[in-house]
């Protein structure tokens, strides 16, 4: 007669050498991974540049951009009197009719009005083009703020270009000029801006042609790295 046969011991009392996976088998995909290891992976990934940032951090950039903004918009000095000395002088005279001084233009025809506003927004367009093509070189990234910091000092160089042509330029009380001329004799105008849409040339000339740029020939992202192990085939059935 034989002894009965002992019943197996319960789940919850199992020894841990029976317990899957068993320990230290190792980490990765065919067991626990160790404590922080998940952190190496992804400091492995970030070294790949997976999650990586390239380039300054933000404060760097909106300070670099505060730096080109206030270089560009210094440029609007040689803009003013660059267009103070290139534009067209619009003549004008003046005349006493009923004891009172009138001026009127001598060249009611003439384009030279037409003229100061072509010869600013020219101007811009060149400004534009070599802030871009300088503020490139220097900082090919690129990045909002920079593009943002380009635009703003475009705009504020042309504004002063326009404060500064008008300075430049004759006086504004044209009365008075006409009286200490004397009576039929010719005089320039004031340097006036007729057009304001001028004042966008600058600007809008820079933004397109940095964008363009960094487009064609700005760095590129480096593409992820994916690490392929050796392929096993799988064992005949």
């Amino acid at each position: 007669m034989t002894a009965p046969l002992n019943p197996p011991p319960p789940p919850h009392e199992r020894s841990a050498q029976d317990a899957w996976p068993p320990p230290g088998a190792g980490s990765g995909a065919h067991g626990p991974q160790a404590p922080g290891s998940q952190h190496a992976e992804y400091a492995a990934y970030t070294g790949h540049g997976w999650y990586g940032q390239d380039g300054p951090g933000m404060k760097t950039e909106v300070r670099e951009a505060g730096l080109v903004a206030v270089a560009v918009a210094l440029g609007g000095v040689l803009l003013g009197v660059l267009w103070w000395w290139l534009a067209p002088h619009v003549p004008l005279v003046g005349d006493v009719v009923e004891g009172k001084w009138i001026v009127y233009l001598k060249d009611t025809e003439g384009e030279q009005a037409v003229g100061v506003d072509g010869t600013f927004a020219l101007l811009g367009l060149a400004f534009g083009v070599v802030s871009a093509l300088v503020v490139f070189l220097l900082r090919r990234r690129g990045g909002v703020p920079l593009v943002v910091g380009l635009a703003v000092g475009g705009l504020l160089g042309s504004l002063l270009a326009w404060r500064v042509g008008v300075w430049l330029g004759p006086a504004e009380d044209v009365v008075a000029r006409a009286r200490d001329v004397g009576r039929g004799v010719t005089f320039s105008a004031p340097l006036k801006l007729g057009a304001k849409g001028a004042l966008l040339a600058w600007p809008l000339a820079a933004l397109v042609l940095h964008l363009g740029l960094t487009a064609l020939f700005g760095p590129r992202d480096p593409e992820p790295e994916f690490e392929h192990g050796p392929y096993e085939a799988p064992p005949a059935a």
